[in-house]
């Protein structure tokens, strides 16, 4: 049987934790996240709806993303000049061409913003948020699925101890039980978001009807994020008018030779759509 995606991510991911604390112990990067400064703090606007824009050079399902809006310091400048919430940074290297390197680029670039950035990777390690906050993200992505509720729980607390918001991510209904678990255990200790993401990262199958349909198996006590399959204004709008509170969007903002106007378009709509609902 062959393995799947987030299987192949997980091990990746283990060997690049233990390769990193070959070089940088624990404790050195523990120092190294005492000095730094604090990032900026996620704030969600009161109209009802945000938007999460990414930073994402590859897909493993597309290929390269980019459109011709300009270097990669102009697109996180339009990102926050439209009014995004925060900046999602793809680091995993492999399939995705990231790094930590793009992590702290844009976190120096978004500083004097005070635009938050966040940690897009699989991670398996509570070492992976020193990595983040020592790089400036103010928040990390946590994919339900991809390791037990130990560790999960592990994560958020170390999480919550750095001061940064974790985005949990789900598949599934099943991924949606042990995600509502979650946010009612760590809801008052950490700033949590719950979100669906409707690309399978097992299969990388789309399902475009997934947002809709386990919408109303989300927690209800926090934030909501729609992942993957929000495009356009009109998608933007159907999310919102969902119950989803942000939209997290990458290869339509990627692509896009104005990402600022799709970001702002984006933005409307879906305001509009939450005063509605």
């Amino acid at each position: 049987m062959s393995v799947d995606f987030l299987t192949e991510m997980a091990a990746a991911s283990a060997q690049r934790v233990h390769a990193a604390r070959r070089i940088v112990p624990e404790d050195r990067l523990a120092e190294q996240v005492r000095r730094a400064p604090r990032p900026p703090l996620l704030r969600l606007d009161p109209s009802g709806f945000d938007l999460i824009a990414e930073l994402k050079l590859r897909s493993p399902a597309a290929g390269a993303l980019a459109g011709s809006g300009g270097a990669l310091a102009q697109r996180l400048i339009a990102y926050a000049r439209a009014g995004a919430a925060a900046v999602s940074v793809l680091t995993e290297p492999s399939r995705f061409d990231g790094s930590l390197e793009h992590l702290n680029e844009a976190a120096q670039q978004l500083a004097p913003l005070r635009l938050p950035v966040m940690r897009k990777d699989f991670l398996v390690d509570p070492y992976q948020l020193l990595e983040a906050r020592a790089a400036g993200a103010s928040g990390a992505l946590v994919i339900v699925r991809m390791v037990s509720r130990a560790t999960l729980d592990e994560l958020i607390e170390r999480a919550a101890t750095l001061g940064l918001f974790v985005l949990l991510e789900a598949f599934d209904a099943r991924d949606l039980t042990v995600m509502r678990e979650l946010t009612a255990t760590h809801g008052g200790s950490a700033t949590l978001l719950a979100g669906i993401n409707c690309r399978d990262l097992a299969t990388l199958e789309v399902v475009p009807g997934r947002l809709i349909e386990l919408a109303p198996l989300l927690p209800r006590d926090v934030p909501c994020v729609a992942e993957s399959g929000v495009a356009s204004a009109a998608d933007a709008a159907r999310v919102a008018a969902a119950g989803y509170r942000l939209a997290l969007v990458g290869s339509a903002l990627m692509r896009s030779d104005d990402p600022a106007a799709l970001a702002q378009a984006l933005l409307v709509a879906g305001r509009a759509a939450a005063r509605a609902r």
